[in-house]
C-alpha cells in the first residue's frame, strides 16, 4: 500500500525555520519524482519544488529559491524539505505527492494532477510573531 506522510509543521516566527518530512511507503524514492505544494487559505494549491527520483536533481519556484531546499535520503525513504527565512505568506498546508515519472517535468509551479498518482495529507505551516 503506498503511503505519504507529511511531519514536522507548526507554528514559526518570521525569519525562523521549519524542516518537514515526507515519508513513503509502497514505493522506493529512485522511481517517482517528489513534489512539494502548499494550499494557502482561500487560495488555489500551488507547487513550488521537485526532486527527480531518476538523478536527484531539484527544482525550486522563484518565490521560494534561495529559502528552501529539498533532498532526499533514500534509505529512510524520506524527502525532507528545509525552509528558511520564512515569512508570513509561507502560511499554508503543506503536501508531498509522488509523481508517475521519476524525473521532474515542466514547471514546478504547476499542479500536474494527471500526472501524480499519490498526496500525503498535509502538514499545517503557520508563520506568524
Amino acid at each position: 500500500q503506498v503511503q505519504l506522510v507529511e511531519s514536522g509543521g507548526g507554528l514559526v516566527q518570521p525569519g525562523g525555520s521549519l524542516r518537514l518530512s515526507c515519508t513513503v511507503s509502497g514505493f522506493t524514492l529512485d522511481y517517482r519524482a517528489i513534489g512539494w505544494f502548499r494550499q494557502a487559505p482561500g487560495k488555489e494549491r500551488e507547487g513550488f519544488s521537485c526532486i527527480s527520483g531518476s538523478d536527484g536533481r531539484s527544482y525550486y519556484a522563484d518565490s521560494v529559491k534561495g529559502r528552501f531546499t529539498i533532498s532526499r535520503d533514500n534509505a529512510k525513504n524520506t524527502v525532507y524539505l528545509q525552509m528558511n527565512s520564512l515569512k508570513s505568506e509561507d502560511t499554508a498546508v503543506y503536501y508531498c505527492a509522488a509523481y508517475r515519472s521519476p524525473t521532474c517535468l515542466g514547471d514546478v509551479t504547476y499542479v500536474n494532477y494527471y500526472a501524480i498518482d499519490y498526496w500525503g495529507k498535509g502538514t499545517l505551516v503557520t508563520i506568524s510573531s
